[in-house]
């Protein structure tokens, strides 16, 4: 019997009678360098980057046997909730886009309509697979007063498709009809509402989904969004974005909608589901490659091309992220390892000058921030708090050197005149210890040093609990993250390093590393 048939029998003799101690046995180390350029910013995101997502969809709305929305739209989410409240309020602001594919069905009631306001009705044989419904001015009552008290701020996506016919190819041809939008509009003017921006249609831009307008006549309905925006808002400050198409990215649409939008835009909007359907096997295995993650870095960069080149003076958004399309997977765009996913979405919609990023959904689905039915703080809820506490404006260029399984970015620090490297492990086994090189330098070797000789760094390491990547309890330094029984979000607190010492990332971790004394030129 050879050496390495008896090391394989006493590792399998290991597993059977100390189950609890693989990991031991299992455990790797490698070390790496994260190298950071800081003498100029790659991106410079909005103060208010982490955006997220409110939907139309009723409780009937199912996907693959799943009905996962229950009182979770616009029309009947319980704004008395104390979670939902400091949930928002702890992003001091939120940004909040309202939205999604049953806006383009949508009729506001204002004083002048003289139909009545009735709700969404299911019937599988019509576009988008229900009726006409309607937003009663009481309720955006209620929901203005909910977002003043928050602090939100707030994208409103108006119904794009409002005048015209709807061929059965999915055309749609003819004018954008903006009546009851305009009437919407003074109406919100009137009553001293504040909506920081009108985004044009959801979803009809390129090949469209369920229906489709052409660039020129999407360009000619923004030029008209922006008259009437101009118009209501004349003696009103600040005026409110201009943001449009909502859709999903193709090269020719993009350019020549841009070009013909012109000076009338100020926000280009594209959405991201690049990990499948909801009911895909391989989400998991997806969302753990690196080499898949990195694919959607090709429509990041055409798009900040094609506006650079372009006659419009618009930026980028991502104005609905949820990943996996058709309301997500319960255990995974909930859970813990969607965060890999998340987090590596903002890291790289940064470094390509990106100034928001709506991520589907704030609540509703199975890819909300907030547990649908009690509101509770899902892994991802965190892991964009934590982002908007430590990512400051400035993305820096980051590469890591050494394993392929290391994510990396790097920020200037929102708190301090100092940066904050994010990085994150998607290998199961192996740790890794890190140093952070500036500039070719070592980093350590820029500290100031104290009488004893000691800088420290803060650290935000965060884990699965017990481990499985499927809970949807979120560790931050090995304590959970829960809200108090008062309905309070935890405070997210670091622990602190020894700046000389390497980072560890532990296998399927996340790490945000602040290094306030770390002063580099971009930051400065």
């Amino acid at each position: 019997m050879g050496c390495r048939q008896i090391s394989v029998i006493f590792l399998l003799l290991w597993v059977i009678l100390f189950p609890d101690n693989t990991a031991v046995v299992s455990a790797v180390e490698d070390n790496g360098t994260v190298f950071v350029y800081g003498r100029a910013a790659v991106g410079t995101i909005d103060d208010d980057f982490i955006c997220a997502t409110l939907d139309w969809w009723p409780p009937e709305k199912c996907d693959y046997g799943t009905c996962a929305w229950d009182h979770a739209s616009i029309l009947n989410l319980d704004l008395n909730n104390i979670i939902f409240q400091n949930a928002i309020r702890a992003f001091a602001p939120l940004k909040i886009r309202i939205g999604g594919t049953l806006q383009d069905l949508v009729r506001y009631e204002t004083p002048d309509q003289k139909q009545p306001c009735v709700p969404f009705t299911k019937n599988s044989s019509i576009l988008f697979g229900y009726t006409q419904g309607c937003l009663p001015m009481r309720r955006w009552n209620e929901l203005n007063a909910f977002f003043q008290k928050t602090g939100a701020k707030i994208i409103f996506g108006l119904n794009a498709l409002s005048g015209r016919n709807i061929k059965r190819n999915g055309e749609a041809v003819g004018a954008w009809d903006y009546t009851n939008a305009e009437s919407f509009i003074r109406f919100i003017v009137e009553s001293n509402h504040t909506v920081d921006g009108w985004e044009l249609g959801n979803e009809l831009c390129g090949s469209g989904v369920g229906a489709r307008v052409a660039a020129n006549q999407y360009a000619i309905d923004t030029i008209a969004l922006r008259n009437i925006v101009n118009r209501v808002y004349k003696n009103v400050s600040p005026m409110p974005l201009v943001i449009g198409p909502g859709g999903f990215f193709e090269a020719a649409w993009f350019t020549e909608y841009l070009n013909k939008a012109g000076s009338s835009l100020n926000a280009t909007t594209r959405h991201i589901y690049n990990l499948g359907a909801g009911v895909d096997q391989h989400l998991i295995e997806r969302i753990l490659d690196p080499s898949y993650l990195e694919q959607e870095a090709t429509n990041f960069r055409s798009l900040k091309s094609i506006i650079k080149s372009s006659a419009t003076k618009a930026v980028q958004w991502v104005g609905e992220s949820g990943g996996a399309y058709n309301s997500g997977r319960n255990l995974v765009s909930n859970a813990f390892v969607y965060s890999f996913w998340y987090l590596d979405q903002l890291g790289m919609a940064a470094k390509y000058d990106t100034k928001t990023y709506c991520r589907q959904s704030l609540i509703g689905g199975n890819y909300g921030l907030l547990n649908t039915t009690n509101f509770t703080p899902n892994p991802d809820y965190y892991s964009a708090l934590i982002w908007r506490k430590l990512m400051g404006r400035y993305a820096l260029f980051t590469s890591f050197s050494g394993t392929k399984m290391i994510r990396s970015y790097t920020h200037c620090a929102r708190q301090s005149k100092g940066i904050n490297v994010l990085l994150m492990n998607l290998d199961n086994t192996t740790t890794v210890l890190a140093k952070v090189e500036i500039n070719n330098t070592i980093a350590t070797s820029q500290l100031p040093w104290d009488s004893k000789g000691e800088i420290q760094r803060e650290e935000y390491h965060l884990t699965a609990k017990d481990g499985n990547l499927h809970s949807q309890t979120m560790l931050l330094n090995g304590n959970a993250l829960q809200v108090s029984s008062t309905g309070d979000i935890p405070p997210l607190e670091p622990m602190r390093v020894n700046s000389t010492e390497p980072i560890t990332i532990a296998p399927y971790s996340i790490v945000f590393v602040h290094m306030p004394s770390v002063i580099v030129p971009a930051c400065a």
